[in-house]
């Protein structure tokens, strides 16, 4: 199985992945940290992305020192920090917060880098084609064309009420994992890997194993945010997707699709 719902979000650690399932290959995880309280984070020979998903923080590492606040992942582009192994990363909550955190292993020696909302490339993708039925957003944060040193891609997308992401139909040899929220608590979707098709829910996750195709549908009324976290493989860094081929026919400026064809 791939899918799984996490519980109620509670103090501490919340676990996603880990590194030794051959689905995703990284340790990924959530930090609900109350206001007032303070975490630490080392590793001595993975990286580590560390992402604000809510509330108000204090980074600091290497002598550098950052104060960030989101409110809505929906509203408001992402900050990230990216770290080499051996830093450690102290984050202080100034507000109940609750931070992401996608590690794996790499020892290669690199700058850290806080990626800023401005650093953040985003695109609204699917607008004007299939009558607007995979319009969605897609930020990315960091992957192989702009941190070829890294191990690891993270980005996110809001998918529109009642339309479709990860579309059309396409897979990569990378495993890949989507956290997921919705804007609203009983909102839900439908994720696809391969043959199997899970309804997701606020507070979800996906695995995605190498070489299965993993399309998404939101539900009309509500808005679907997923953070979408690749792990490179060696000598075969995620650079982009492969469409399936008996879908490619979509991708042809003069599509035609029933009722309109």
């Amino acid at each position: 199985m791939y899918y799984k719902k996490l519980d109620k979000m509670n103090e501490g650690y919340v676990e996603l992945t880990k590194i030794d399932n051959e689905n995703s290959k990284m340790n990924i995880g959530i930090y609900a940290i109350p206001a007032g309280t303070e975490i630490q984070l080392l590793e001595a020979e993975e990286e580590q992305a560390i992402l604000l998903l809510e509330g108000s923080v204090r980074l600091e590492w290497n002598n550098h020192s950052r104060e960030i606040t989101r409110e809505s992942v929906f509203e408001e582009l992402p900050w990230c920090l990216h770290v080499p192994c051996g830093v450690e990363v102290k984050v202080t909550a100034f507000a109940n917060s609750e931070v992401l955190v996608q590690s794996t292993d790499n020892t290669n020696e690199f700058a850290a880098k806080l990626y800023r909302p401005e650093d953040c490339e985003c695109a609204n993708t699917g607008e004007g084609v299939w009558d607007g039925t995979a319009e969605r957003v897609i930020r990315r944060i960091f992957d192989y064309e702009n941190a070829p040193y890294s191990n690891l891609v993270i980005g996110e997308v809001i998918s529109y009420p009642g339309r479709w992401s990860s579309y059309p139909p396409h897979h990569h040899d990378q495993p890949e994992v989507y956290y997921y929220r919705f804007d609203k608590p009983q909102g839900f979707g439908c994720a696809m890997v391969g043959p199997h098709a899970y309804r997701v829910e606020h507070n979800s996750y996906l695995e995605i194993p190498g070489g299965l195709d993993h399309p998404q549908a939101t539900a009309p009324g509500y808005a679907m945010y997923f953070c979408w976290m690749i792990r490179h493989i060696d000598n075969n860094p995620w650079t982009e997707r492969i469409f399936e081929e008996e879908h490619k026919w979509m991708l042809e400026p003069d599509a035609k699709i029933w009722p309109s064809k």
